[in-house]
C-alpha cells in the first residue's frame, strides 16, 4: 500500500486487549525523544491507566485501525491538563515502525481532533513534541496547528527537554463545522 492510495483510518477505544499496541510502540527507535523504552512495569502502569482514564472521563485514548491491517498501526489521544492557566486537552499519537509515512499519524491525530471537538469540553488541545522531533512538529503545522513557541518540560520526569507548544483550536472548528463564522 503506497501513501498515495485511499485508506480508511478509523481510531477504536483503548480496551483491556491493546496492551500489545504500546509494546510495539516501546523500542528504542520508537521512544527516541520520550526518553527510551519504558519496563514492562511501567508500560503495564500506562495500560491501567488509560483504561481508568478512560473511565473517569479525564482521558480518551484510542487505537488506530487501518482497514486491511489486523493489527492497530498506532494510537493517539487526549487528555485534560492545564496550560498557561487554561483549562485544554494535551495530545499524543504514536504510529509502529512498519506503518509510519503512510498518511496513518495524520489520519489519527484529525479524527482525534474531531472526537474532542465533538465530545469534549475545552476549546483547545495542545501538543508539545521535542523540538528536534521533526515528523511531529511537521504533522502538528500540517493539520493546522499554530506554534506557540518553545517551552522547557520534563519527559519523562526529572529528563528536561526543550519541546515546541503547538495549539490547536478545538472552539474553531466546532464553529466551522456550524458555519460560525470564529475568529482567533
Amino acid at each position: 500500500m503506497n501513501r498515495s492510495e485511499k485508506v480508511s483510518v478509523r481510531l477504536v477505544p483503548w480496551s483491556a486487549a491493546d496492551m500489545p499496541v504500546l509494546e510495539r510502540s516501546n523500542t528504542p527507535e520508537m521512544t527516541l525523544y520520550l526518553g527510551g523504552p519504558e519496563s514492562p512495569e511501567k508500560l503495564a502502569e500506562r495500560q491501567t491507566r488509560f483504561l481508568r482514564l478512560w473511565e473517569s472521563g479525564e482521558a480518551r485514548m484510542f487505537t488506530i485501525r487501518v482497514d486491511g491491517i489486523p493489527d492497530a498501526v498506532g494510537s493517539v489521544g487526549y487528555w485534560t491538563t492545564t496550560w498557561h492557566d487554561a483549562h485544554v486537552y494535551e495530545s499524543g499519537w504514536s504510529v509502529a515502525t512498519p506503518y509510519q509515512g503512510r498518511g496513518f499519524a495524520s489520519k489519527g491525530l484529525a479524527a482525534c481532533l474531531n472526537h474532542a471537538a465533538d465530545d469534549g469540553n475545552r476549546d483547545a488541545l495542545v501538543a508539545f513534541p521535542r523540538i528536534d522531533n521533526g515528523a511531529s512538529n511537521a504533522l502538528c503545522r500540517s493539520l493546522g496547528f499554530e506554534l506557540a513557541g518553545v517551552e522547557d518540560f520534563e519527559y519523562p520526569p526529572g529528563n528536561p527537554i526543550q519541546v515546541h507548544a503547538w495549539r490547536f483550536d478545538l472552539a474553531g472548528l466546532r464553529a466551522a463545522r456550524r458555519g460560525v463564522n470564529h475568529r482567533f
